[in-house]
């Protein structure tokens, strides 16, 4: 497996987030006009794109909420390279990415029925945290943080 940092125009990232909001539409189902609706790209400038045999297969992104904060965004890995750590693997590099770039924090949001990002966030050291800015009040949302650290 190989991981790229690059942005959010890069092709292989838009057809994985493609693909992304075609699963979550499924899973999320009614409620996932309202996730998407905070899910537009313009603001990523940090993605990881992860490939096998030179294969697109999995991406994650993060955009800065402030000086110390970003928030994890676009987490997914196609269905077929799932449960290899791949996931776990941008995820740590995003961190590493976001600290590099001087902040100390990341949060993120999922939803209720994403039981496979739950597990993801909660072994990769995630604490669930109270649910923040546009998430604040949707029972249907859960929020986590963790701060960073060398």
């Amino acid at each position: 497996m190989k991981l790229i940092r690059t942005n959010s125009e890069n092709p292989d990232f838009l057809k994985l987030v493609d693909l992304l909001d075609e699963d979550l539409k499924i899973t999320d189902g009614e409620d996932f006009g309202f996730y998407n609706q905070f899910n537009k790209l313009d603001l990523i400038k940090h993605v990881i794109v992860a490939y096998i045999d030179n294969s697109p297969t999995g991406c994650g992104a993060f955009k800065m909420i402030d000086n110390d904060t970003v928030e994890i965004k676009r987490m997914f890995v196609l269905q077929e390279n799932r449960g290899k750590g791949i996931a776990g693997s941008i995820l740590t590099s995003l961190e590493d990415w976001a600290l590099e770039t001087g902040f100390k924090r990341c949060i993120l949001e999922t939803g209720d029925k994403q039981i496979a990002a739950l597990k993801l966030y909660t072994k990769s050291g995630y604490q669930i945290s109270s649910n923040y800015g546009q998430y604040a009040g949707v029972k249907t949302s859960i929020c986590f943080e963790k701060k960073l650290s060398l």
